[in-house]
């Protein structure tokens, strides 16, 4: 992974979730979620996390320090850092460094385990670092990011503080998106006029299901971040609670990894699958 000059740079817009890790650095948890925001972000926050926690400074990362542009480059001798992007990450992974994690840290600080997009965890590897977490070691410290805490082992979870971040900025859909996304809040309200556009043969391609996904992502954003901009996520605040919202996160990012996935799919099946979650 190569890192953007600014290894920080995403997190422009956070500085709440950065003052909440500020708040709890003089007594570190084992491990933190970091949820919400966008994957670049959530990065973006563990790095900060461990340039707070081995920052000459000994306080706010001064970003010139030996330690801090180490942590920015990812070759910091207490910095391991595990990209979920680029694959599951498997049990084998987790094996192989259960020796580090129970050694003290190199240096003076912590050493600090990154998970990025830690859903992609195989579940015999998330129960791997749980026994890891289980067995605390002084100096050891964990961080899963993930886009929502739901998408981790419930466990792992339980052991952790979890930051969430804000939703990045929201963007409104094209006109034929907006069509597609009222009518399946429309379904999930009455139970009708969904399948109708589904099931005519090469009604939807993969393109078409995936920019639905990302489009009711967009208006889900708008209604979690309370701004409710849209006629669509005002309408989503009426219709759920908070948990509420937070199911039709889940569901829409499994859709997402489904249309993601090298294995053939039913894009129109993938779409019908999200409608008939809700209902």
């Amino acid at each position: 992974m190569t890192m953007n000059a600014d290894p920080l740079a995403a997190l422009i817009g956070q500085e709440h979730a950065v003052s909440r890790l500020n708040a709890i650095a003089h007594d570190p948890p084992q491990s933190i979620v970091i949820e919400g925001g966008d994957a670049d972000a959530r990065v973006a926050l563990a790095l900060y996390w461990a340039m707070r926690l081995n920052c000459a400074s000994g306080s706010i990362p001064c970003g010139q320090c030996p330690a801090c542009r180490q942590i920015g480059d990812l070759v910091f001798n207490d910095l391991l850092f595990f990209d979920g992007r680029e694959g599951v990450i498997k049990i084998g992974t987790i094996r192989d460094q259960r020796g580090t994690w129970g050694q003290p840290p190199n240096g003076d600080g912590f050493r600090v385990s990154i998970f990025a997009e830690a859903q992609m965890f195989k579940t015999e590897a998330a129960n791997a670092l749980l026994k890891s977490l289980e067995e605390p070691r002084p100096g050891n410290v964990f961080v899963l990011a993930a886009p929502q805490r739901e998408r981790l082992l419930e466990t792992l979870v339980s052991r952790s503080w979890v930051i969430t971040m804000g939703w990045p900025d929201v963007r409104r859909n094209e006109p034929e998106i907006t069509e597609w996304t009222t009518a399946l809040a429309n379904f999930w309200r009455t139970g009708r006029g969904w399948f109708e556009r589904t099931s005519p043969k090469g009604a939807v391609d993969k393109n078409l299901a995936m920019q639905v996904v990302l489009g009711m992502q967009r208006e889900l954003r708008e209604a979690l971040s309370g701004t409710c901009g849209t006629p669509l996520s005002s309408g989503l605040v009426q219709m759920y609670d908070l948990r509420g919202l937070r199911r039709i996160d889940l569901v829409l990012e499994q859709a997402q990894d489904a249309l993601n996935t090298s294995v053939p799919v039913n894009p129109a099946m993938v779409l019908d699958w999200v409608a008939t979650r809700m209902t």
